[in-house]
């Protein structure tokens, strides 16, 4: 596991600056006298609905690159391997049949959001150029996954599309430019770190365009096509469950109630950046694992990454629970968003829910029973519409975040329930339960000894005790052997620096 290992530290810390700098946005955003929660909630519209049309245009062709890419390389020449262009090419078609569809469902979305959320209506069609470079962004990130050059493309999506957007957010917070031209800009983000990931790969040799059908495609493409078609419907699944919430609530509650939502969510999107560096680093090996038939190496990576992913899951969990509020009045946040809390609570033990249950997706997903994913994810959204929109008319926000846990956490134990079944693979121990006793335990010391304490004082106490514990406890209990790993390597790369 030593090369996911090197490759997952070098995306996460790429990751974790990206983050640092979307703090910074976030913070912006939300500062007293700069974005109204409404002008904050369209720009996450804009990510919710690029998403969707990613889902929709790229035709399923994603899961298709970095499953079948070991068998192209293992059989031509850098050169003559066609498979990026034949995805680019279905993107294109794919993007083209999303405007079209948005050209004729326009009247429906005017009508659905005009009352409400009058600012979606006047924005509506700077989303499409907005989800054209993320369309054409993740089908290239696919093939640089494919590549084992996940940094790239994790430093470009984390950390430079994030500094382009902070420098949008300080031109308008200076009043140099107005929110209208504002979202003009923000809608071709994706577009220029897409060219720039394009020109890079041409550059590096890792592109080439070759329009001659090559004989692997000519042996696979009723694998490749019938894997598309399948995975396609289990895309737009998973991609209207993820984003359903954020359209339901600006369409019953206004775009106010988005933005509450919307923050909270992204605050519970912390917990997800060491599982996203896993996936992108984790597709090429499993997928040449199961190639390979190496069924020990697909289990111990989808171990390693349910404890791993756990632990550093509540580490980040106990560190924000515990000082969220107080952060949110030290930086002069507006108070709006603290109506978000209990939904930061719940959206966070989806997260650790979902980081817990490790790479049970990817490795459904890179195996020869990927149909499956299909399969859960109509269980998924079969769960997640109608629970979203009977509990938001209930309960609120509030009634999303429930509906979500509810959803995710049937949904994580079904494919938990594929794999232990069809393989024999159960990455649970008693370990796993000391991780969950540790955290409840640094939480609890650092609960009860700091609760007098506020400002940054309460920030800095908790923040250090908790991790001191949380750390020290991971090491004392050996709960995962690649702590002590990523110790050794540490330790003799700076006796060897010394």
């Amino acid at each position: 596991m030593g090369s996911i290992r090197k490759q997952t530290i070098i995306s996460s810390v790429l990751i974790y600056i990206g983050f640092l700098i979307g703090f910074v946005n976030q913070y912006l955003y939300t500062l007293n006298g700069s974005f109204t929660v409404e002008q904050y909630a369209l720009t996450r519209i804009f990510f919710d609905f690029a998403q969707n049309m990613v889902a929709f245009g790229a035709l399923g062709v994603i899961p298709v690159i970095y499953k079948f890419y070991p068998y192209y390389k293992d059989n031509l020449e850098q050169e003559k391997i066609d498979l990026m262009i034949w995805a680019m090419i279905a993107a294109v078609i794919g993007f083209i049949i999303v405007l079209a569809s948005g050209l004729i469902f326009q009247p429906y979305f005017v009508k659905k959001f005009i009352e409400r959320s009058p600012l979606i209506v006047q924005y509506y069609y700077w989303m499409f150029p907005f989800a054209m470079g993320m369309l054409f962004f993740s089908v290239i990130e696919g093939f640089c996954w494919a590549l084992q050059l996940s940094v790239i493309s994790n430093f470009l999506k984390e950390t430079v599309f994030r500094i382009i957007t902070c420098i949008l957010i300080l031109l308008f917070y200076f009043k140099l430019i107005s929110f209208q031209v504002f979202i003009y800009l923000f809608a071709f983000q994706f577009l220029a770190i897409f060219l720039f990931l394009f020109i890079y790969l041409i550059k590096t040799n890792n592109l080439h365009f070759n329009f001659s059908i090559s004989r692997v495609t000519k042996k696979f493409w009723k694998k490749m096509l019938s894997m598309q078609v399948l995975l396609y419907g289990g895309t737009l699944i998973a991609s209207i469950a993820a984003t359903i919430d954020s359209f339901i609530i600006a369409s019953i509650l206004g775009l106010k109630a988005v933005g509450i939502f919307v923050f909270a969510q992204y605050i519970a999107n912390v917990l997800q950046v060491p599982q996203r560096s896993i996936q992108a680093v984790s597709s090429s090996f499993l997928s040449r694992a199961w190639k390979d038939k190496n069924y020990p190496e697909i289990n111990r990576i989808y171990s390693r990454s349910c404890i791993n992913l756990l632990i550093m899951s509540l580490f980040l969990f106990g560190n924000i629970w515990l000082n969220v509020k107080e952060g949110i009045t030290v930086l002069n946040i507006q108070n709006d968003y603290l109506d978000g809390m209990k939904v930061l609570f719940i959206l966070s033990m989806v997260r650790v829910i979902d980081a817990g249950t490790g790479l049970n997706a990817m490795v459904i997903n890179t195996s020869t029973f990927w149909r499956f994913d299909f399969i859960s994810g109509v269980v998924l959204i079969g769960l997640r519409f109608p629970l979203t929109y009977y509990l938001i008319k209930q309960y609120g926000i509030v009634g999303s975040a429930i509906a979500e846990l509810v959803a995710y956490g049937i949904y994580n134990f079904i494919r938990y329930e594929f794999l232990r079944r069809k393989f024999n693979m159960q990455p649970f121990n008693l370990k796993t339960v000391y991780v969950i006793l540790l955290s409840l335990t640094a939480y609890g010391v650092c609960y009860f000894a700091f609760s007098q304490f506020s400002g940054w004082t309460s920030i800095f106490l908790n923040g250090i005790v908790f991790s001191v514990i949380m750390i020290g406890g991971v090491f004392y209990l050996k709960l995962t052997p690649d702590a002590m790993q990523l110790y050794h390597v540490v330790r003799n790369k700076w006796k060897k620096d010394v």
